[in-house]
Formats: structure tokens, sequence, C-alpha cells
């Protein structure tokens, strides 16, 4: 009935709102004013309301004018055929108004789409203009106008057919004849508009940045691609075809680059620093641009304002980011709005199913219903893409500004507060706790998100049951505290797990420091029995863990099903009017799943969010910390010298005054030396000047630029060429000046590739000298003006420092026109400078020429006398210092000193200063050396060393990253493992746990669907008691599941391990040489606990949602069976997203993390060298290095987030779709009962998360297999000989009994490719002889006793033990019967007793015998803890003379016939090296010696004397026999070591 009387009536000619007409019908039909006002006002109001989004696009754009296009140009005039089209509307129906009855709609709804589409109009103009290629309120307009035109349509159409039935037409039909061809003209542009705005405009002309070839398309894409992630899918299918490289990756967008996000960051941060002063300061703009560099207040401020307190991060973090992120939280918002619509519109299909049988709804109401459900689930998934979006970005801004922040920061702090934390604390700042931030903001709106979530789910809950849910969220509630004790008891077991780890990789870690060691004196089983003794422990706790894990996922998969058994238990029984219904049931289930979630999640927050506060007051306080004043040092042009202190006093920044009374002058282009015995304060005088110390009073001045050697050398991880040049341009005449200055030519042709050769880490592959040589050229080449030297020859040796000082620093060498001050401990360099201050004591005792010096007879002449006695001079140096004392003054006592020291010299000069062997360690001559032994440095090393990189080009090999996909023969490897009968029981048990849960779902359905519960109390209880029943079955397979594969991936844990350690320990020597230490321990240490922790929870949480998604397909297949068409091509769309993200994510996540290391690598770098930084002033270039690694790393972070949006919108997209299905299918198949149809619909709307975490399960689970993989691959190398053989048990027990050694034309090399090392050595040594082995370095000594303990096998020929080959023998049976004391003494930790006796197999009494003959007794007794002393890891608490007589100690208590002795080098002094020598002389009276000799005068009394070289044997011959021959090679060594 219309009502002619509303205003609606008389606005539109029809009523607004006919129930009849369009909902209680078959066939519906909107009122032909809803059509024109409604359908119309509301996407023009959509835009109106939504066009400030727009206004804010164009002006954060940083591009302008996009060129004119075919598509730009189509979109104007469409608008303006639309424009025309409406004007015209509104023009014929003023005309006509006076004619025919019009109504105000007929001109309302004309103004108001011809102003929507002026206004479309200029905003397409303004895009143009300002640069933005696409607009997302636009594209929504169209859409929805497209849309909502389309009831209209059939409206029209209609009419149309009614029209043309009539012959003649009145002015009222006219008029509507012409609405009718006006409308579809309008339709037909509006769905060209909204195809057009599918597509983005081109690039805009001008642009900010350069945007190149390689720009991400995301910059240019629609924003239909952008909501669909459209755009990505050609790194998915780039990824999918081959292995993703760096190259392959886009370029970082503008608006996440340092470049933009470090300014905003670093205006508000500044702004709160200022804040925290009392004294106002003049306001400021935005941010400080120096040159387009950031710069950052000083929290502590100008020296007079006062601090109030601590300026802390988060305000700017809020000014900064804040905007993004409420964007983002209006999204979840919306979204978690959504989700709850869900539930109500599944109410909604069962009751339509409900009604089927008694009074059928019309079938239209149920398919919108579907498409409902549909259209919800969709616009959720894009949104929360978007979300997780937004919230990501701002994560990665976060990061990229505190790394920025506190990188900067790191550059300015002073250094005591630097000595408040260590480098790696400082480091960890920036890879844990600005890390922590961007792990959380993707989180932080659950906070208020979460308890949003419970309280809406809890209202819809208590209409569908009432006060019951009050039962079942208490439920939920006493669970929540379970699991926290839970997860704290998991968290002490985690942390005792992590200290066994540690424990184990320390052991590890040392025996495989030590392995050669444990090798040569066969100790590998007691250490092996070590190590599996820790990861004994390390299981049992995992097990622990693994019981208490289960019980958790226990807990958590009984949750759901014990809060629906309470809840409903207190409904139905509370009353009996209760009664549950499908729609109850169903309905009720899925709010309980949408609680889960929040209800899991909140617990989690809270201890992120504590975690996070941690690391907000960490950055708070390092960036709050003190900074150097710049005004330590003026630079005043004005003064007379370049470099003055004028009455400084000076300290570390605590309260002890360093320095006082510090006066010092040097003059233009002097060279001033300051001396002083250790630490009189030398250094800090450098350290002064450069204005690294806290200036108490007086006044530093420096003019010009500076340059600095650091005492220690700090290199850079970059070329040797960029460690000099340290970013100058490379000029390469000066450059090569320098080299040869600096004595770097030798070393630059040793190395691989020259002066391109990669420095590792710390300068890790370079010896102390070559370091510090660079340090000086780096210095030199820097052509500075003032220069100063930190005692830079201290590390070379002395004819090096020798050309150094005449080529460089002397009044020769190409600093002779600097300004220099040179710390120095060389005396013989002190008559060439112009200047000496003397140090004693923090003070300068007196300063003058060096004649002036000694005439005083004071502090200068005491140091000279010192430092003499400490006898560190070369016997030539010490010549030179006496010719120099006794030209310039008569100083009985000094001359007495010197000569007394050139005696001492003497006795210990020798023929080969240096032992290498290119077996001792990967770089023989790379070994860290004391300063004597580094005479040779550059020839005797480069010869051997360049020989073997011409043979095998490259040491180490480089470590495989695996790209692809894994074998299967892994998985297979991973299962066998397990064992079968574990396998197949988890699946099973999986099996039995969703039967389970099904049959609880159907019970529930039969329950709802039974008429007679209502009146019999009996069957409901009988209902409710099955359920019960089931509810226990579910629970018992779901805990018993958890625990069998918990233990499963135990056994394998525990195997793999077992097979990795001892594969490992049987490795042969070389395979220790070729592998770096660190990638072995990596196996042990982060592959074993990927075993361990990670793949257990991967594979428990894969095998549950996997069984869940085959439930739901069965659940949906019951209800609906012609579901199963449906889900062959849905399963085929679901494989290639999976396959595509997998391969492309996988290798993204791998370039992501070799991307960050660099990061902190650099940071630490930093840290170390900061004084040199700040001298050569280069942190603006240092800042800059840092922002381009952080921004190489987001390059890789960012597509590999994108991937995961684009996998969850394909994947959510599916899902959906399964759920449009199966609810289409439950409504149109007519299918009866209405509680299969909700469970069918409550499964499916679970399916889209359950598919999600399935993708990413299986492709972390191929992530992580790798490691298995890596520990496969260990456990199959090449393995040495065996341990034991049968045959040994024959040997007598003290075999060898007499101790003939016998080589017979032995030949031997390294490794299968080189040289031979001995080419065919044949000599006999009768038992009991003593003989020595002398030879130059490479000569084959060392390569002889390895052969003799079979560390390296023959090639050709043997050698005879007591007549017995030895290749016939079990390892340890022939390392075990022949002692060694090797040259390096290396101890483990532990206690003295294991490094004497590991095998725990000698009495109390030996041992202190032993010890007593080693001369150790006295100190052993004097520890508290004797025998049982602990020793540091590598024996660091012992003397390195200690060591080595341990060393003895421990070939004592062995005592076979056949002793080695590899002799150690400077590691002794004289007295020391007396002891042993006496104690082998009386204790090894009758066995066979063979001694390495490396001092002449050792061996001069044994029997016999092999003279080495080139690997043949030159001479063998007892020594006076030798000596007595003038002609023979051990006569000349003997003269060269003076002895003769």
């Amino acid at each position: 009935m219309e009502n002619t009387t509303s205003p609606m009536y008389q606005f539109c000619g029809s009523d607004f709102w006919d129930a009849d007409k369009t909902w209680w019908t078959t066939d519906p039909d909107f009122t032909p004013c809803f059509e024109k006002t409604v359908l119309v006002w509301a996407p023009c109001a959509f835009l109106w309301l939504f066009v400030l989004f727009d206004v804010y696009y164009l002006k954060a754009s940083f591009d302008q004018n996009i060129p004119w296009t075919k598509l730009n140009i189509s979109k104007l005039l469409i608008n303006i055929g639309l424009l025309v089209i409406t004007a015209l509307d509104l023009i014929v129906a003023l005309v006509k108004k006076n004619d025919i009855s019009i109504h105000a709609v007929d001109i309302w709804s004309p103004i108001i789409k011809f102003a929507s589409f002026l206004l479309t109009f200029l905003f397409i103009t303004l895009n143009r203009k300002y640069g933005v290629q696409t607009s997302g309120c636009q594209f929504l307009f169209w859409f929805f106008l497209t849309v909502l035109s389309i009831p209209r349509c059939r409206t029209e159409v209609r009419a149309e057919k009614e029209r043309g039935q009539k012959l003649d037409w009145t002015d009222q039909e006219d008029w509507e004849g012409y609405q009718y061809i006006s409308f579809f003209i309008f339709f037909a542009f509006s769905c060209v508009m909204l195809l057009l705005n599918c597509y983005a405009d081109s690039l805009p002309r001008q642009t900010k940045y350069q945007r190149g070839q390689n720009e991400i398309p995301e910059l240019s894409a629609s924003f239909l691609s952008r909501i669909t992630y459209h755009w990505f899918d050609a790194m998915s299918l780039k990824g999918y075809r081959k292995p993703l490289e760096q190259e392959d990756l886009w370029d970082l967008r503008p608006q996440d680059s340092c470049k933009e996000v470090m300014p905003t960051f670093a205006y508000h941060w500044n702004k709160n620093v200022r804040k925290n002063y009392k004294k106002p300061s003049p306001s400021e703009p935005n941010a400080k641009f120096i040159n387009g560099k950031v710069s950052f207040d000083n929290p502590h401020g100008e020296r007079n304002g006062r601090k109030k307190g601590m300026a802390s991060i988060m305000p700017a973090i809020y000014k900064s980011f804040g905007g993004v992120f409420l964007f983002g939280s209006v999204m979840k918002l919306i979204t978690d709005v959504l989700t709850f619509a869900q539930p109500q519109v599944l109410s909604l299909i069962i009751g339509f199913v409900e009604d089927y049988e008694k009074d059928p709804q019309p079938e239209w109401k149920g398919i919108m219903y579907s498409v409902m459900l549909f259209v919800l689930a969709a616009t959720q998934t894009f949104i929360l893409a978007q979300y997780f979006h937004r919230m990501f970005i701002v994560g990665l801004r976060i990061r990229t500004a505190l790394v920025s922040a506190i990188y900067r920061k790191a550059l300015r702090i002073s250094n005591s507060a630097r000595k408040e934390s260590t480098v790696g604390e400082i480091v960890n700042l920036m890879a844990v706790d600005a890390q922590r931030f961007m792990d959380l903001t993707t989180y932080l709106n659950m906070l208020w998100s979460a308890p949003l979530q419970i309280s809406l789910a809890l209202f819809f809950l208590w209409q569908q049951l009432g006060p019951s849910v009050l039962a079942g969220l208490a439920v939920m509630i006493i669970l929540i505290p379970v699991n926290g004790f839970i997860a704290n008891r998991i968290k002490t077991y985690q942390i005792r797990q992590m200290k066994y780890k540690d424990e184990r990789v320390k052991l590890m870690n040392e025996v495989l420091s030590g392995i050669k060691v444990l090798k040569l004196y066969a100790w590998e089983p007691s250490f092996e029995k070590q190590v599996l003794d820790i990861r004994e422990k390390e299981i049992a706790t995992l097990k622990s863990t693994a019981y208490l894990n289960a019980s958790t996922s226990f807990l958590w998969s009984c949750a759901p099903f014990l809060v629906s058994v309470v809840t409903f238990a207190t409904y139905v029984l509370s009353s009996d009017e209760n009664i549950l219904t499908a729609e109850k049931i169903f309905v009720s289930i899925t709010l309980f799943d949408t609680l889960k979630l929040p209800l899991a999640t909140l617990p989690m927050l809270a201890v992120d969010i504590a975690e996070t506060q941690v690391s907000v007051n960490r950055i708070n306080k390092f960036l709050n910390s003190e900074e150097l004043d710049p005004n330590n040092v003026k630079h005043d042009a004005s003064k007379p010298h370049p470099m003055t202190i004028e009455n400084g006093q000076f300290s570390w920044g605590d309260d002890d005054v360093t320095l006082k009374n510090i006066n010092i002058e040097v003059r233009k282009n002097n060279l001033v030396a300051i001396v002083g015995t250790v630490g009189s304060g030398k250094s800090s005088v450098i350290q002064a000047f450069l204005g690294e110390m806290e200036k108490i009073s007086g006044t530093v001045n420096t003019v010009g630029k500076l340059a600095y050697v650091p005492q220690q050398a700090w290199i850079q991880n970059a070329t040797l060429r960029d460690n000099i040049l340290f970013g100058q341009e490379y000029d390469r005449k000066r450059y090569n000046r320098v080299i040869d200055a600096c004595a770097l030519r030798a070393d630059i042709d040793i190395l691989s590739a020259g002066d391109l050769t990669e420095i590792g880490e710390k300068g890790i592959n370079l010896s102390g000298g070559q370091k510090q040589r660079i340090s000086l050229a780096r210095a030199v080449y820097s052509n500075a003006d003032l220069y100063l030297l930190d005692d830079p020859l201290s590390a070379v040796d002395s004819h090096v420092g020798k050309h150094i000082f005449e080529e460089v620093i002397g009044p020769k060498g190409l600093l002779a026109g600097k300004t220099r001050v040179l710390v120095t401990h060389g005396i013989t360099f002190l008559p060439q400078v112009d200047n000496i201050y003397v140090m004693k004591l923090g003070e300068i005792s007196e300063s003058g020429t060096y004649n002036e010096l000694l005439k005083n007879k004071g502090a200068f002449a005491d140091f000279l006398i010192q430092h003499l006695q400490e006898g560190e001079e070369e016997e030539e140096e010490l010549d030179q210092i006496k010719r120099q004392l006794s030209n310039s003054i008569d100083a009985p006592e000094l001359l007495g000193t010197v000569e007394k020291a050139i005696k001492l010299a003497r006795s210990e000069s020798l023929s080969d200063s240096i032992s290498v062997t290119s077996a001792d360690s990967l770089m023989g001559s790379l070994r860290r050396r004391t300063k004597r032994q580094e005479s040779n440095d550059s020839e005797a090393s480069a010869a051997s060393l360049k020989k073997k990189q011409e043979v095998e080009g490259k040491l180490i090999e480089t470590e495989k990253s695996q790209t692809g996909g894994v074998d299967f023969a892994v998985y297979k490897h991973y299962i066998k493992s397990v064992g079968v009968f574990l396998a197949i029981a988890t699946l099973a048990l999986n099996f039995v746990f969703q039967a389970f849960q099904i049959g609880s779902n159907l019970w529930l359905t039969k329950w709802a669907n039974d008429k007679d519960v209502a009146n019999d109390t009996s069957r409901r209880d009988m209902y409710l008691g099955v359920y019960g029943a089931f509810g226990f079955g579910q629970v018992a397979s779901y805990f018993v599941a958890s625990l069998t594969l918990a233990l499963g991936c135990i056994m394998v844990a525990t195997r793999l391990h077992e097979t990795l350690l001892l594969n490992v320990l049987r490795w042969p020597m070389e395979l220790f040489d070729t592998t770096p230490m660190g990638r072995v321990v990596n196996r042990f240490s982060k592959d074993v606990d990927t075993v361990d922790n990670t793949l257990p929870m991967l594979w428990r949480m894969c095998i549950s949602q996997l069984f869940s998604v085959l439930a739901t397909i069965v659940v949906i297949s019951l209800s609906t069976p012609i579901f199963l068409v449906v889900i062959i091509p849905i399963a085929i769309l679901y494989y290639f997203a999976q396959r595509f993200y997998v391969a492309t994510s996988r290798q993204l996540m791998r370039l992501e993390s070799v991307s960050r290391s660099p990061i902190y690598s650099h940071f630490g770098e930093t840290v170390t060298g900061v004084s040199t930084i700040r001298a050569y002033t280069v942190e603006d270039r240092f800042i800059e290095e840092s922002d381009a690694k952080v921004d190489k790393n987001q390059v890789c972070k960012y597509p590999s987030m994108i991937a995961n949006r684009w996998l969850a919108v394909r994947l959510e997209m599916v899902g959906n779709l399964i759920i449009l299905f199966a609810s289409l299918f439950a409504v149109l198949g007519g299918q009866k009962n209405p509680g299969l149809v909700g469970l069918s619909v409550s499964y499916a709307l679970q399916v889209t998360q359950t598919l999600n975490w399935l993708v990413r399960m299986t492709s972390d689970i191929e992530t992580n297999i790798v490691s298995v993989e890596r520990i496969k691959e260990y456990g199959e190398t090449k393995q040495e000989a065996a341990w034991e053989l049968e045959q040994d048990k024959s040997k007598p027990k003290h075999w060898p009994e007499e101790g003939r050694v016998a080589f017979e034309n032995f030949k031997v090399r390294y490794r299968e490719g080189l040289d031979l090392v001995l080419r065919g050595v044949t000599f006999n040594v009768a038992g009991g002889e003593k003989v020595g082995i002398v030879g130059r370095t490479g000569a084959g000594k060392s390569s002889l006793t390895l052969a003799l303990f079979r560390i390296i096998e023959a090639a050709e020929g043997r050698i005879l033990i007591d007549g017995v080959d030895i290749a016939s023998l079990g390892l340890h049976m022939l390392r075990s019967r022949l002692t060694i004391i090797p040259q390096d003494p290396v101890l483990f930790s532990g206690s003295l007793r294991i490094n004497l006796d590991p095998f725990d197999v000698k009495t109390d009494d030996e041992i202190w015998r032993a010890l007593e003959l080693s001369h150790l007794k006295t100190f052993v007794k004097s520890l508290p803890a004797g025998l049982n002393h602990g020793i540091s890891e590598g024996g660091e608490n012992l003397s390195v003379g200690q060591r080595q007589l341990v060393c003895l100690a421990r070939a004592l208590l062995r005592k076979t016939k056949v002793l080695v002795l590899d002799e150690a080098t400077a590691a002794v002094d004289l007295e020391t090296d007396d002891l042993i020598q006496k104690t082998i002389r009386s204790e090894f009276k009758g066995c066979t010696v063979l001694t390495i000799a490396h001092r002449l005068n050792t061996i001069l009394d044994s029997d016999k004397v092999i003279v080495l070289d080139k690997g043949v044997i030159k001479e063998f011959s007892s020594p006076t026999e030798l000596l007595d021959n003038p002609k023979s090679a051990f006569y000349s060594m003997a003269k060269d070591a003076n002895l003769i």
C-alpha cells in the first residue's frame, strides 16, 4: 500500500521502501525512489568523504608532471561525457517541469552527480600535475557507482519492455524513455571509467629521486594491483624459475630509505632532547640538514644547560611514525568487526536450511547469504593484508631510525661512556633491541584489539546462550595461568638447555682448535665422551621440555572443546526450557573459535611488551650517554706552533687524573719523540691531542689536518688498497711511493690478489707487523699536516723498523716536511729526533734533545738502562746504541749495561727465527708471533705461502649456500632416524584425534536435530555424556600424538649429533686445514639447535594443520558431496601459490640474512676504530656506509615481507572460495539437515587461517631441514684410518721395546694435488739414539714428525718402528705408543689433572712425580685446588712457560720408547729451557729422542744430526763430524748463529 503523504513520496513520486516488494517475495526489487536516491547518493557521499585521502597523497607526493597518455586523456574525455549527460538530465528536467510532474529527485540527483563528477575531473588533472599515478578513492567510487547501478538497469529494462507494448506515448512516457537512454549511456560510461581506473598512469617526468629501470613496481602499480599484490607476480615467477640473486631485487622505495626516515626522526628526537633542558633554546626548522646530512643534538647539551631527565626515543617514534600506525589501527578495527559479522550470517544460513521443511524461504535469499559470507571474508582478506603491510613498514622504519641513531651516537660517545659496555653489547643494541621493535609493531594493536574481540564475542555468545557463557569463559580464564605456569617451567628448562648447549659448543670449540694435539696424543675418545656426557644432559632437558610442550599443546587443543562442553552442559542443565538448536551450537562454536586467538596472544603480548620496554631503556641509556666535548681541542691558527698543550690535566672520564702538568709544544715540521716506561702515559698524551680524553684544565691546540697511527692497528674488512686509501682518491704514483716506503711491497706480492685482496674482520689474515705497516701507510697516504704516531714500530722487527724510520718518519723520510709526534720504544732512533719528552707516572719529567737529556743523567738515563736490561733489542741494534753512547758522553754504567745486553742477545740468536710449516696453521706466516720472531717477516714466509697459493689458488673452500629445493633423501634420512614405528604412530594418532573431533561435531548435529530431546531429560543427558566421551578421546589422542612426535624428534636429534661428532673427530687432518673452524662449530651449534628446537615445533604445527585441512574437506564433502568437484581446481590453485611462494620466499630470506650481518659487523668495526675515524674526521663517510648497508638490507627484507602478503591474499581467497562453495552447495543442494550445514560452513570459515599456516609451516620446514642436510653432509665425509684394529691386540704391552726408527724412501704430501714435502727420505735411528733435525723454514722438519704419527699418510715408501710398518697399525695403537712435546703448548679447559691424564688411568703419586720432574710441583702445591686447579680456555691462566712444562709433564707420564721433541721457540725463557733440556736428558736416557731444533746449541750434544733441505736429507752424521767439515751446511748454520 503506497503512502502518498510521506515526505519521501513527495520527493520521489514513489515509496522509499517497500518490504513486500523487496524482501517478502520470490522476485525481489527495490523501489524506484530507493534506486534513484540511496544507490546514487551513497557512492557520491563516499567520494566526498574520502577525498581527503587524495588530498593527503597529493601533498605527500615526491613527483610531478605525468605526461599525457591515451589513458588519462580517455579518463578526461569520458568524465566530460558524464558531465555533459548529467547536465543534460538537469536541463531537460527543468525544461519539462512545467509540462509534466517532475519530482524533486530528478533535479537533485543530477546536481549531486554533476558535483561529484566535477570533483573527479578536478582530481584527474591534479593527480597528473602532482605525479599521483593511481587513486584508491576514485577506483572505489566508480566501483560502487557501477555495482549499485545494476538494480536500476533491471528496473529500466522492465519498464522499457512495458512501454514497448503500448502504441502511443504520453509526455510522461517520453520523459521516461529519455531517462532510459540517458541512464544507459551513464551506466556504460561508468563501466568504462571503472575499467580505466584499474590501470595506473605512466611515470611522472619530474621526480625527487632517480626512478630507474629497477624501481619497485609497487610505486607505479594501480590501486587494484596494490590491494591484490598483483605487481609482485613478476618476482614470484622469477623466484620460481631460478633462485633469486641480489641483482634480481628491486630498489628500495624512497620513502623507506634512511635519507627520508632519518630527518623526521632526528627532528623529533632533537626536539625531545631540547625539552629536557631548562634553558629555552631558540625554535628551529625541521631536522638540521647540513648539505644533506642529519645532525643530532647532544643530550648533554651545552655544558651550561642543566639536564632534567633522560630523553626517550618513544615520543620521537610516536611523532615520526604514528600516522601510518594509526591508519593501520583503523583497518584492524574494521577487520575485527567483520570477523563477528560472519557468525551472524552463518546463523542466517542455518535458519534458511531449518525453514526448508516447514516454510521454505525463497532460494535467492540463500544465495545472497552465501555471497554475503564470501564478500565479508574477501573484504577482510584485503584489508587485513593492507594492515599487516602498513604495520610492517612502520616496523622497518622504526628499525632504520634506531639503527641509524645508534650508529651516529656511537661515533660521538665519550670514552668513559663507551667503557660502560662492551663492543658486543653496543652491537646488540642494534641487532637485538632495534629488531625487537620491528617484531612487536605487527602485534602491538592486539593490545586493544584482543579485549575488543573478546568482549564482542562474549556479547554475541550471550545473545545465543545467555549467562551460561560465563562458565565457558571461566574455563578459558583458568587455562591462562595454567599455561603461564607451564610456560615459565619451559623457560627455566630452556635456559638450562642453553647453558648445556653453550658448554658443549665451547668444548667443541676447544677440541677443534686443539684437534692436532688430540690426534698426536690419541686423546679423542676421552673428549668424545666429555661432549657426549654434556649432550646427554642436554637431551634430558629437551625431554622434560617436550613433556611440558605436549601438555601446553594438549591444553590448547582441548581448550575449545572443554569450553564448549562446559558451556553447553551449563546451558541445557540450568533450565529445561533451554534447548540446543543447530543455529545455537554452530554459531557458538564459531564464536568460541574467534576467542581462541586473542586469549592466547594477550599473555604473550604482555611478555613481548615487557621485553621491548627493557630494549627501550637500553637504547635510551645509550642514546643519552655522554658525548665527547668538541671543545676539548681548540683550532686557533694564531698560535705560533701547530700543536701545543699548556698546563694540561686530563682524565679518562673518571675522577682519577691520568695526566697532569702537561706542557708540550711541537714546532712546525719537527719530529718530537715521547718516551717512557710502560704505563707512564705516553699514549694518553696522543689521545689528549686527539681530544679523546676529558680535559680537566689547560688548553690543547692543533692547527691543520690530522693523521693518526694507533698502537693497535685498526684494519677494516675491505681490500688492502681501500684500507690505505681510506676514502681518498687513488693516485697511483703517490700510492706506490707510500707502499715502498712502508715496506709493504713484498707483502702485497705474496697475497693472492695483490693489494685487492680482501682483508678479513679485524685484519685476521695479516700478521701484527703487516697490520701496523698498513695503518702507517694509511696515515702517510692521507697527506695530512700533523702526524700522531703511537708506537708504530713496536710490531715490526728491527730491520723493517729501521727501513720505515728512514723512509717515512725520519728527517729524510716522506714525512720530513710534516709536524710529527712519535711515541717509541726504539732507542736507536732517538738521536735523530728534534726533541724528546720523557714521561714518568703521567707527568713530563724532562724534555730536550738526545744529548741534553743524557747529560742530565735523570729519568731518561734510567729509562735507557731499564730498557737495555729487558733485552728486547737485536744484536746489531745494541752495537749501534753502543756507538751512539760512546760518541756522545762518557757514562760507564750505561756502557756496562749495553755490554751485558749484547752477550745475552748473542746466546739467543739463531739460524731460523720462525718456524712455519704449511700444515702448522692455515697461514703459517700469519701466526701471532712475539716481537723477536717476526724478523724475516716477509721473505721466508713469503716464499712458502706464495707456493701454496699458486698450487691451490684458494685454501678455504667457500661454504655452499643451498639454493633450490631440498632432496627427498634428506627427509628420508630424517624419518629413518625417527624410526618407522614412531613416525607411523604419530600420523595414526593425529588421524584418530581428527576422527574424534569430527565425531563429536557430528554427534552435536544429531543432538540438535533430535526433536525429542526437549521432553526427555534422560535422552539429553545421554547426548551430553557421549559428547563428553568424544571430547575425552580427542584430548587423550592428541596428548599421546604430541608426545610420540616430540620423542621421535629427540631421537633424531640424538642420533644426528652422535654421527656428526663421531665423524668429525675421525676426519683426517687435511680436512681440518681446509674447513674453517667456525663452519664446523656452526654445525654443532646452529644446525644442531635447529634440529633440537625448531624442527620439532614446525613438525607439530605442520602435521596438525595438515590433518585439520583434510578434516575440513571431509566434513564439507559429507554434508555436500558435490563439493568434491570444486576441490580439485582449488587444490591446483593452492599448490601453485604454495610452490611459487616457497621458492621465492626461501631465497629472499637467505638473501636477507646474508645482507643483515654486514650492518652489524660494520658497526662493530666502527666502534672499535672510533678514535681513528674521529682523528681522520671521516665520520660522515662512515655514516653514509652504514646507511647504505641498512638500505641494502631493506631491499631484501621488503620483498620477503610482501611475499608473505602476496601469499596471504591468494591463499585466503582460495579459502574464501571454499567458504563460498560450501555455503552455496548447502543452500542450493536442498540439504535438509541444518546441523550438517552449520558444521560444514563453520569448518569452512576456519580453513583460511589453517591453509595459510600450512604453507608457512611447510616452507619453514623446507628452510630448516637444510640443517639436517648439512649435518648429514658432514657425517658422510672422508675419514682417517681406523683407530683400533684387531691385530693391535697381539702387540706386546710395552711395544716399541727398543725404539728403532727407520724411514725407507719415504715420500709425503699434505693433500692430494699438492707438491711432495718429503721427497724420498731414507735414514735409520738405532734404539736409544738422540737425533737432532735442522733445516730452514719449509725444509720439511715438522712433516717428518707428522708422518711418524700418521697425521699425514705416506705417498710412497714406509716408516718402521722396531721393524713394524706403522701403516699396519691402528692409529690409536701407534699414537699412544709414541710421545711428543709439541711446539705450541695446547691446554684444554678443565682441571689440571684432566690435562695430564684425560683417561684417568694414572695414580696421584705418578702425577705428582711427573710434576716434580717437570719443575711444576711447587707451583701446583701453592694452588688451593692442587691437581683440580681449573684451567681456563686455551690455558690462559698459566704463563706460556708453565704451559710448556705441563706438556713436558704429559710426556713424562707417558714415557714411551720414542720421544719427539718439537722445540718451542720464543715461548720459554732461557732458564725454563735449560730445565726442560736437563729433565729430558736424565729421564729419557734410554729412549730414542728426535728433536726438531730451532736453537742449534740445544742439539750440539746429540748423537746425530739430520740436515734437511727442501724435503731431502742433505747431511746425516754426528755434530762433531759435521762441524769439522767447513763445507757442510751445518757448519755454515752454526757460523751464522755465532756458535763457532
